[in-house]
């Protein structure tokens, strides 16, 4: 797993590395997706989750729902059209979930993708994602995960 200033980043997922967002092929024509450990020591503690509801279209780069901490609020935008199929409810009472584990019970929505394979391509697998990571992390002045 690629640590990049003590930000730990999942082989097995996909990134998309200007948003801060993880994908996770499902294997079953949806894709779930969440927050980078990278976005959430960003954010701060979050406080709350409001998720776009399931059956609604989102488009590519916007936003699947509104993350908000003591310091930001912000966008959650994904990478290619596609459908909200499911949200992460446990987000909504403990939005919390996405600083303590965000690559698990912290997971945002799951999505159906309008066009799956072409789409995977615009982000970057988890095996090569520190060479970007440690390019955006300098630009965004960002010293790292605590």
């Amino acid at each position: 797993m690629p640590i990049v200033r003590g930000c730990n980043l999942p082989d097995d997922l996909l990134y998309d590395v200007e948003n801060n967002i993880w994908y996770r092929d499902n294997a079953d024509g949806t894709v779930t997706i969440g927050m980078t450990t990278v976005a959430a020591a960003m954010a701060g503690q979050l406080v709350a989750f409001t998720p776009r509801k399931p059956g609604r279209a989102v488009q590519a780069g916007k936003s699947c729902a509104t993350i908000e901490s003591g310091k930001w609020v912000g966008p959650a935008k994904i990478a290619f059209d596609a459908e909200v199929v499911a949200v992460n409810d446990a987000m909504t009472s403990t939005p919390r979930l996405a600083n303590s584990d965000p690559y698990g019970e912290g997971w945002l929505v799951k999505l159906r993708p309008a066009a799956w394979e072409s789409a995977r391509q615009s982000l970057v697998p988890g095996s090569a994602v520190a060479a970007p990571y440690e390019a955006k992390m300098a630009a965004d002045g960002f010293a790292g995960c605590a």
